[in-house]
């Protein structure tokens, strides 16, 4: 058996990188480790010495040690030495101290078992080594399994030199990634055909930005195994905020998936039967501590994973796979954002004789929407565009060309204005004149709840304001299905949610909600989500919309 290389490179830590190390080491609780040992299939009743299994970061050994007895016990059952095993772990550690301390303990683990101690005490040797598992130049085909809690370190503590060394050598590190992006990234291109990978890490890059790249990666070359929501689970040895989740990943192509949730009150028991279940088949999967449902297959992309109880999940997943998104392709019905002005207190008035009365359009507001009907509270857009898309020329209009002038020092620093100072009195978004007479549904960017509110024309929208129209839609209707807990849920799972509850409605998670063709929706359910919509009425709405997906009811 061939064995992966170890680090190439200088085993001397600038000491800002040292500190950010040692700050970061978060250690795993033991039945944690033997949790994803389970889940990823590294058992003894395997003969694990044909395998390899890379541990990245192997800190003091908490994964080493149950790896070592696993490892041990294996080797006896198939009737082999140890030495038939010197090639089977790879373990890396940036600190020279863990290296000691992880050798040490392997050695104790194996001699524990009654394993000769020359044969324990070369196999930690060659096990357990120095180096940056980012920077790691494998010299063998790979890894069968990698397994292990990426450091949680945060990108402003790694020096630029080596964060540029870390960028270079694995892609999926854009943005303002943390260094277990990378992580990600090393340990699946180190799996062999069919290899598995198991991490507990924070979950953040599954739903943010800066995992796109990540996710993309992983749907485009590798399996989603299992995900398993740990945020409430005591899961390291020292309380932190990190959100984490295992996650199972291999190297074949998409099959079933494994969602679950653990609760606070998730045990080792629970895990035992977690596992067992995994391995049994079958349906879903309810316990005090765990929940868990097994999906057909992963939602695909670089888009947001959502974040969901795993039945709102196979939910979510089925619905995907049996509706078209909320925006049309073909452009039938559309999401937007309102106009951005980049200069608000200038280009927003309540005085209708300020400006010519041309340059001046009735404005929607998010205080026009806060009672669930659209009031107008008086503003309007100082608007420069004419109807075909231009900017006016200033000399026409004289009242125009006094106002803006007098705002002139404020206008000209906006970037726009900079980029092009020519056109220094425009709004940063262009003004389609053909939406004002348009019905569209107006959305809040943050709220608690979704709140549509219908606009039946004659007012644009402001940049606070997200917007729906459509050539197909009622969008009295489309309101209902909009307020009921089955839209919600969607960007319940797609979105950012802020302190206090509050939730993101932006035009990225809007277009995440799938919706059935309206002309498949009976007219007495057209009916219901009309007049739920009217009344605000959330339940009526989740009942008629609960009928208009086919679906008889909505899982927490």
């Amino acid at each position: 058996m061939t064995q992966l290389g170890l680090f190439q490179g200088s085993d001397v830590l600038p000491p800002s990188l040292q500190e950010a190390i040692e700050h970061g080491e978060v250690f795993t609780r033991g039945w944690v480790v033997e949790l994803l040992l389970d889940l990823v299939g590294y058992v003894p009743e395997r003969d694990l010495a044909r395998l390899v299994i890379a541990e990245p970061a192997c800190g003091r050994g908490a994964f080493l040690g149950p790896i070592s007895r696993r490892l041990g016990e294996s080797c006896r059952r198939h009737g082999r030495g140890l030495e038939d095993a010197l090639g089977s772990v790879v373990a890396y550690d940036l600190l020279e101290s863990n290296v000691e301390h992880s050798r040490v303990l392997v050695h104790q683990e194996l001699a524990a078992q009654g394993w000769d101690a020359d044969e324990a005490r070369r196999c930690a040797q060659h096990w357990v080594g120095q180096g940056d598992y980012l920077l790691a130049r494998p010299t063998a085909s790979g890894a069968d399994v990698v397994v292990g809690n990426p450091p949680y370190i945060r990108l402003e503590d790694v020096p630029a030199a080596r964060m540029a060394a870390y960028r270079s050598a694995h892609p999926t590190m854009g943005g303002r990634a943390d260094v277990y992006v990378g992580f990600y990234e090393a340990a699946l291109r180190s799996l062999n055909p069919g290899g598995v990978l198991g991490f507990i890490c924070a979950d953040r890059w599954m739903h943010n930005q800066y995992g796109a790249r990540l996710r993309e990666l992983v749907g485009r070359e590798y399996s989603v195994d299992v995900v398993l929501s740990m945020h409430d689970v005591d899961a390291f040895e020292e309380q932190v905020a990190a959100y984490p989740a295992i996650t199972v990943l291999s190297s074949r192509p998409q099959g079933e998936v494994v969602a679950a949730e653990a609760t606070r009150s998730f045990t080792p028991q629970d895990a035992a039967q977690l596992v067992e279940w995994c391995r049994a088949g079958g349906g879903g999967l309810e316990r005090w501590g765990v929940r868990a449902v097994r999906l057909p297959h992963w939602f695909s992309g670089g888009d947001f994973w959502p974040a969901a109880s795993p039945a709102r999940l196979a939910l979510l997943e089925d619905l995907t796979d049996r509706f078209p998104t909320l925006e049309d392709p073909h452009g039938a019905t559309r999401v937007s954002i309102g106009v951005a002005t980049g200069a608000d207190k200038v280009f927003i008035t309540t005085d209708p004789d300020i400006v010519e009365p041309e340059c001046l359009l009735p404005l929607a507001m998010v205080r026009d929407i806060a009672s669930g009907t659209f009031t107008w509270q008086g503003h309007y857009l100082i608007n420069p565009w004419t109807p075909a898309g231009n900017l006016v020329c200033l000399d026409d209009l004289p009242r125009l060309r006094r106002y803006l002038t007098a705002h002139a020092a404020v206008l000209r620093r906006r970037y726009v204005a900079v980029k092009q100072p020519e056109r220094w009195y425009k709004t940063i978004d262009k003004v389609d004149h053909s939406l004002i007479g348009r019905s569209k549904l107006l959305l809040p960017d943050m709220k608690t709840t979704i709140h549509p509110v219908l606009d039946e024309g004659g007012f644009y929208p402001h940049h606070n304001l997200y917007y729906i129209t459509s050539q197909d839609w009622d969008l009295r209707v489309l309101g209902g299905l909009l307020i009921s807990g089955i839209a919600e849920a969607f960007v319940h799972a797609y979105g950012v949610k802020m302190r206090g509850g509050t939730l993101r409605f932006q035009a990225q998670y809007l277009r995440k909600i799938r919706v059935p063709h309206p002309g498949r929706i009976g007219d007495k359910v057209q009916a219901a989500l009309s007049k739920a919509f009217e009344r605000r009425d959330v339940a009526v709405a989740t009942e008629a919309a609960l009928d208009a997906y086919g679906l008889d009811h909505l899982p927490d």
